[in-house]
């Protein structure tokens, strides 16, 4: 039993962990925090488990099917608002979320509201082993996939619009287009992730898409430091299990854990805002100033 509870932990670890890479490729590299990326999650994984307790499909082609509305809704949601200059793609993401959130709620004959809607699981197994390896196979291809669009010149695109949009576009980049394409495949990464989500657990409740769950993936994000990709997956698991441990210590008092996520972000937006990926390379750079200082 206490195996199988530490497989669960690291499976629930490596999900945090993917989601935490596909938050940060918007919000890392071209500033734009979308407080809706719960609801692009929850909507992949209704639309997979609805897909396939309805017309009888495989999760495993679900899980795909469940891509395209999270991407098709991230790009209407980009052209409407990433052409604008503030906060409004972020505002517009979290309504939107919101107003998801509310039709699985009130969708009953689709969704079965806060009933649950019961949909078939990817394996017949009541091991989370074989889990474990699917979900860390999608975190590296989240994680390769994204890194290498980082690193192309698209990559170069969207880390000139994050740092100066003006500098950007005179130097000929086209800010908009660039921000809705990485604003789509983020989304279209998140509903991929969100029919892991459906298929893992065989249950899914409107709460998948509450702004909660959004919050936890920033706060892991900030945590591991933005436009590292990396930093938040690292941090994933260790927040997970003691988001856990504080849910069981102070279970009668629920939401305590969103004031422990704020207490997070404000002690690393105060003391380090580079969050961990930016301290380890600061940390590397002093090791090597200094090895070279030794060198006669």
């Amino acid at each position: 039993r206490d195996r199988e509870y530490l497989i669960r932990w690291m499976v629930v670890g490596l999900f945090m962990a993917a989601q935490a890479v596909a938050f940060d490729f918007t919000g890392g590299y071209i500033n734009i925090v979308n407080f809706g990326f719960a609801a692009f999650v929850g909507l992949g994984a209704y639309t997979s488990a609805i897909v396939c307790a309805r017309l009888g499909l495989s999760p495993w082609i679900g899980m795909f099917v469940g891509i395209l509305p999270a991407a098709l809704v991230g790009f209407l949601t980009g052209i409407l608002t990433l052409r604008l200059r503030g906060i409004f793609a972020a505002v517009m993401a979290w309504f939107i979320g919101l107003a998801f959130w509310g039709l699985a709620t009130k969708l009953v004959f689709l969704t079965e509201g806060p009933l649950g809607l019961n949909c078939p699981t990817l394996l017949k197994t009541s091991s989370n082993l074989p889990y474990f390896y699917i979900i860390f196979v999608m975190f590296l291809i989240t994680y390769v996939v994204l890194k290498r669009i980082v690193r192309s010149n698209m990559g170069l695109a969207f880390t000139a619009i994050g740092q100066n949009m003006e500098a950007a576009r005179t130097s000929g980049i086209n800010p908009t287009r660039y921000r809705i394409i990485n604003f789509t495949v983020s989304c279209a990464f998140a509903g991929w992730l969100g029919g892991f989500y459906a298929h893992y657990y065989g249950i899914l409740m409107p709460d998948v898409m509450h702004t909660a769950k959004t919050i936890e993936v920033l706060v892991v994000v900030y945590i591991g430091g933005r436009a590292s990709l990396w930093g938040g997956a690292l941090i994933a698991m260790p927040f997970v299990f003691a988001m856990e441990m504080v849910r069981s210590v102070f279970s009668e008092y629920p939401g305590l854990n969103l004031i422990f996520y704020g207490l997070f972000l404000i002690v690393i937006m105060i003391y380090y805002p580079g969050g961990v990926a930016h301290l380890y390379e600061y940390l590397v750079g002093r090791l090597r100033k200094s090895s070279s200082y030794e060198k006669p």
